[in-house]
Order: structure tokens, then C-alpha cells, then sequence
């Protein structure tokens, strides 16, 4: 397998350190008192979306199918669980012949999801799930804090194209992961090359003020940039006078320039005076790029203006103020007894402070109303209602431990446009309020 598909460098093929030191605790103490084989349930969910979210995007799907294929302990992996004494010689034996080998069953990559819906199901032994918690939800938290970020300000945007350009506010992997839900959430092109390159996203890349001031002049900055790439290049034109760099801009590309970016001042203000000035120099083809710390407020506030793309980069990769999605992975049952045949017993946590949770194997479906439009996620563990059955929302994703739900990330950002399509109108509002649908239990 590529490494490279699973944003790791190629010196870091395996997945299983992605995780916490507790796993292998369990995973020792398991193992010496012979429950380790025991068949069992977890699956992965939020008590709650962040504040003011209406709906949640699930993002992150494909890499942790990868990353579960990949969750290998090699030489390396196992001398330094050794060396450091994490666990012991019995453990060691054990997890030299680790693969998973049970089940995955989840909401397809890009479908919304409310609290309580089970997002995810990892069906196995204790010993092969329990290890898998970390590098899910280090994943699904991460991606799909980013895809609901990316979602809000698609619809911010009302059609015209995003530009994902956070690579230099985050870590560098976290990036590419970055950039890979933002696409999914409804960003149509990348300035990450990694991003790229792994997963096939377009790019695109102007220049920044330092080629500017580079230069003499900014006109010899221009003259060398549409000499280098072209008249339908996009040159920054804030730099110095925004007015002259337009006029300079057009002066050396023509007409046919490709765009102009603004990275600063009042863009609202700017945009419109831009707009004037290339339309009355006979650029009327001529885009408008805004950037400068958007997020999707300042984004719907730009909708009037003649703004025909945005470059998003801070907020859009910290999640618009939240970064995580609060996902938690809990046991929801297990077998009565070590026999590989013995009934599954609902199981769950019943502590005080909000923390509880549900047991039992879990369905989801979404119900609609008359006209079609969604109007609760429905989740239970008993059988399914018959008017249920065709709108259940869990796919199956790795069947005995082979992955059999791949797909292009195109299809997970195309299901992704059609499940917030059907939500309630209400859902697209950016102003605080609960969740859009009501999760009801059968």
C-alpha cells in the first residue's frame, strides 16, 4: 500500500502508535484474564454538536479505512513497546500477529449526522477493537470539525467557488487532511500540493506580497508574473494603492487577465470599487478574489458584493472555532461468554455529569416528512420499522477485516451536497441554534 494515501511520511508505514498508552493497558490486562477474544461492539457518536451547530458532517471515513489496513506491528513498533516496557512479552506475541479481522459499519463519508447517531460501528474481539479508539476518533474528530467548517461556509459562499489555503496555519500533515475535508465539506480547490497530490484535489496558488516587494516596482513584479505564467494569471493588487495596481495590472495583462486578489482592508468596500474599475478598463471577464481571515460570517457578508471566489485559510482548519466534533468511541455491548457464539449483552456507561451513553448494537435511519425533506434521525437497537428500512443510513465498510467500501473522495463530497440539500431549510442559517432534527430513539 502507498503510504502516502494515509498523509504519513513514507518512513512511517504503520498506523498502530497513532494512539494512547491506555489501549495497550486494557489490552494486557485483557489478554491475562481471558477476556481479550471476547466478542464485542463499539461504536463511535457525539452527546452534542458544538454550540450553535445545526448539523455535524462526517469526514474523515476513507482515511480511517486506510488507516485501519494499516494498523500493522512491525519490528520497530514492537522493540520499542519492549524497550520502554508498555507491555509484556505475552502482549508483544500478540500483537506481532495483529490485523483486524472484524467489522466496520458507519454513515457513508459526507452524510450529516446529529447527536446520538451512531456513527460509526467497530465489531470484533476486545483485543483487536479496543486498540483502533485512538486513530479513530484522533481522525473522525479532526476531519469532520474541518468538513462542517467547510459546509457552513459553502453555503456562506452561495455557489461561488472556496479556496482552501490553511496549509501554513496548522500542522503539516494536519494539512493535507485538511484540505481533504474541506473538499468534502464543499471547497473546490487547494494551495496544498501534498493535499494534491494524495488525494487528487485541484490547485491553484497566486503569489504573495513578498514577490511584490521583491521587485523594483510592482510593475516589474506583474510584468515577470504574466510573463512567467500568463494573462490569466491572478496578481495581488493590495500590496502598495490598490486603484493604481488594478490599472498597472490590466495595463500588462490586457484585458484577458485571469484575477485580481485582495488580501486586505474593507473588502466589501474594495470589492465593489475593483469591480467598477476593471469593468470601466474593459476587464469585464476579470475575476475577484478575496482573502484576508475568513470565516463564513464574514463570507455571507461579502454576498452582495462582486466577489466571484474566496480563499479561506485560519478558520477553515481550526473548524470555525471548533476544532473537534467531541466524538467518543464506547463499548455498546459484548458477548455473555468467551464461546464465539454467545449473545451479544447490551452494555454502557452510567456515570453522573452528562456522560452516559446507550447500549446495544445500534441502526440509524433518517425519516421525512410529505415533502421529502428530512424531519428526525431516528437510531434504536431492536428491529426496524418497515417504513424505516430504505432510509438507513449505515453502510458497510470493511467486511472480516478486507475494506470494501472505497470510493473517490468526489462521491463523498457529491453525497455530501445532496444529504444537506435535504435537511430542512433552517439547517443553512449561520445564526446559533439547536440541531435540526431531533434524534429520536426506537
Amino acid at each position: 500500500m502507498n503510504t502516502a494515501d494515509l498523509g504519513l511520511p513514507v518512513d512511517v508505514p504503520s498506523t498502530a502508535l497513532f494512539t494512547d498508552r491506555y489501549e495497550f493497558t486494557m489490552l494486557q490486562a485483557a489478554l491475562r484474564g481471558g477476556t481479550a477474544g471476547r466478542r464485542s461492539v463499539f461504536e463511535v457518536f457525539t452527546r452534542r454538536l458544538p454550540e450553535g451547530r445545526r448539523y455535524g458532517v462526517l469526514a474523515g471515513t476513507g482515511r480511517v479505512l486506510d488507516a485501519v489496513e494499516n494498523f500493522r506491528f512491525d519490528s520497530g513498533i514492537l522493540g520499542f513497546l519492549s524497550d520502554q516496557r508498555i507491555v509484556d512479552e505475552t502482549t508483544l506475541n500478540w500483537l506481532a500477529d495483529y490485523r483486524f479481522s472484524g467489522d466496520i459499519h458507519g454513515y457513508p463519508e459526507g452524510e450529516v449526522y446529529f447527536p446520538g447517531s451512531p456513527l460509526m460501528r467497530v465489531e470484533g474481539t476486545f483485543g483487536e477493537a479496543v486498540l483502533l479508539e485512538t486513530v479513530i476518533l484522533s481522525i473522525l474528530n479532526h476531519d469532520s470539525a474541518v468538513a462542517a467548517a467547510a459546509s457552513r461556509m459553502a453555503v456562506a459562499a452561495g455557489g461561488r467557488p472556496l479556496i482552501e489555503m490553511g496549509a501554513r496555519r496548522t500542522h503539516e500533515l494536519g494539512a493535507v487532511a485538511a484540505a481533504r475535508a474541506a473538499y468534502v465539506g464543499g471547497f473546490a480547490t487547494t494551495s496544498d500540493l501534498a493535499a494534491g497530490f494524495r488525494y487528487n484535489i485541484p490547485t491553484v496558488g497566486t503569489s504573495a506580497h513578498a514577490f511584490t516587494l521583491l521587485h523594483d516596482s510592482e510593475r516589474d513584479a506583474f510584468t515577470a508574473q504574466v510573463a512567467a505564467l500568463g494573462s490569466g494569471t491572478t496578481l495581488l493588487v493590495d500590496t502598495y494603492d490598490v486603484a493604481e495596481a488594478v490599472r498597472t495590472a490590466v495595463e500588462i495583462a490586457g484585458p484577458e487577465l485571469g484575477a485580481v486578489r485582495i488580501d486586505s482592508g474593507d473588502l466589501l468596500l474594495l470589492a465593489h470599487r475593483v469591480r467598477q474599475q476593471l469593468d470601466d478598463l474593459g476587464a469585464h471577464q476579470t475575476r475577484i478574489v478575496v482573502t484576508s481571515d475568513l470565516d463564513e460570517y464574514a463570507i455571507a457578508s461579502l454576498a452582495a458584493a462582486p466577489v466571484d471566489a474566496y480563499g479561506v485559510g485560519t478558520q477553515l482548519v481550526t473548524g470555525s472555532g471548533h476544532p473537534t466534533c467531541s466524538m467518543v468511541y464506547k463499548l455498546v455491548a459484548r458477548a455473555a461468554s468467551d464461546d464465539p457464539a454467545a449473545p451479544l449483552v447490551p452494555v454502557a456507561k452510567k456515570s453522573m455529569g452528562g456522560k452516559t451513553s446507550i447500549g446495544g448494537r445500534k441502526w440509524a435511519a433518517r425519516r421525512l416528512d410529505a415533502e421529502g425533506v428530512a424531519e428526525a434521525e431516528v437510531v434504536g437497537s431492536g428491529p426496524v420499522p418497515p417504513e424505516l428500512a430504505d432510509r438507513q443510513l449505515q453502510v458497510e465498510l470493511v467486511r472480516a477485516g478486507e475494506v470494501v467500501a472505497r470510493e473517490p473522495l468526489d462521491a463523498a463530497r457529491d453525497r455530501h451536497t445532496a444529504a444537506r440539500a435535504g435537511l430542512p431549510l433552517s439547517a443553512t442559517q449561520l445564526s446559533r441554534g439547536e440541531p435540526v432534527l431531533p434524534t429520536e430513539y426506537a
